[in-house]
């Protein structure tokens, strides 16, 4: 009960005000009757009041905010993106995966046992619909290399649909800051 965490977290609980009237009145015979509380008590009334009075917070210069920038400018600041990617490298891994993925749907089509049209109820394709439920896809997507393989292309397409997006919205800003320029 003694340790000195234990009688800093007690003194500091007392000098908040928090606590019941017993629990302040025990602390109060203990710092009376003990010197190691009454030190420490004595040391932390003091660190309060440092805190509390005697402390000035400095504020910064009005002209802290452009002295920073000031400072910045002087340094290199690195190129944008664009100028260090090769957008040739960029499209040519967008091409391969969209040549990979249609290979891939190739590849599933001529597996496909395509029958010609009849009038009875087995064959894959009737006169007026198409039966998907007699093709037989488990062994094109029973592997968890082919569904990983085609997650990561999803991923992959939709990150070019996103950089082509942007680049869409970045041009089309261009063009009307361009505009509101010419127009001053």
């Amino acid at each position: 009960m003694n340790k000195p965490e234990n009688i800093e977290e007690r003194l500091w609980e007392y000098l908040d005000g928090a606590g019941s009237a017993e629990e302040r009145l025990f602390i109060e015979q203990l710092i009376a009757s003990n010197a190691v509380w009454r030190a420490k008590y004595q040391e932390l009334l003091e660190l309060q009041d440092l805190l509390s009075h005697r402390l000035e917070l400095d504020e910064p210069s009005m002209r802290f905010t452009q002295n920073i920038m000031e400072s910045i400018s002087k340094h290199h600041i690195a190129p944008a993106a664009k100028t260090y990617i090769n957008k040739r490298i960029i499209w040519g891994i967008f091409g391969f995966f969209i040549c990979t993925i249609i290979a891939f749907l190739v590849a599933a089509f001529a597996q496909i046992h395509w029958t010609g049209a009849s009038n009875t109820d087995n064959s894959l394709v009737n006169l007026n619909k198409i039966n998907l439920d007699k093709v037989d896809t488990s062994s094109l997507f029973n592997s968890t290399y082919t569904t990983i393989f085609m997650m990561v292309n999803v991923v992959l397409g939709l990150v070019a649909l996103d950089m082509y997006l942007r680049r869409q919205k970045a041009e089309g800003r261009g063009q009307r800051e361009k505009a509101e320029g010419s127009g001053q």
